[in-house]
């Protein structure tokens, strides 16, 4: 069993732990990787990874790392909200994924670069249908972060979770919680 699957996987298929990253800038735009490895290779997708399990790394505490490890950014934990929970099952067809989504509360600044993982660049809202993105991205998690996005600049950000079946190539969801945001 890899270091990045939970006991109870199999090695066909291994169930693995993420977090997922949501990151805007003060014109709202989103920043994103354009990902030059598997998973979601060639596509546009937030910054995220698996969580340290060796380590006992907490999903926020990932975030956290993963935002300095990508962006270059030291986010207070304070500011990394959880905003939602996706379950993948079967997903490729190579495993199951659990990922926390957080969303960094307030403008943050980055220069797009390249990095070992792929390019990462700023992109506004409008322009997400044009990307090549997950389609799990396109029609399910991007739909409901938009809904849990806070409606004005005081507002808190809502809450979703989903579970996503992703057997045979096809997409099936069931939104097993879903808070708009205020």
């Amino acid at each position: 069993m890899s270091s990045h699957s939970l006991p109870g996987s199999t090695p066909a298929m291994p169930y693995r732990i993420a977090c997922l990253c949501d990151l805007r800038d003060d014109r709202g735009r989103i920043l994103l990787l354009r990902r030059l490895k598997a998973p979601n290779l060639g596509l546009c997708s937030p910054i995220g990874g698996k969580l340290d399990i060796m380590h006992g790394e907490s999903p926020a505490q990932c975030a956290q790392r993963e935002i300095a490890e990508e962006a270059g950014l030291s986010i207070p934990m304070d500011r990394i909200h959880l905003i939602g929970l996706v379950s993948e099952r079967e997903f490729e067809g190579k495993g199951h994924w659990l990922m926390f989504v957080y969303r960094v509360l307030g403008a943050v600044h980055v220069e797009p670069h390249d990095m070992r993982e792929g390019r990462l660049d700023w992109f506004t809202p409008d322009e997400l249908a044009k990307l090549p993105l997950p389609e799990t991205d396109r029609a399910i998690i991007w739909p409901l972060l938009n809904a849990a996005a806070p409606r004005t600049a005081n507002g808190r950000p809502g809450f979703f979770a989903v579970h996503i079946d992703c057997r045979d190539g096809s997409l099936k969801w069931t939104v097993e919680q879903q808070t708009p945001g205020t």
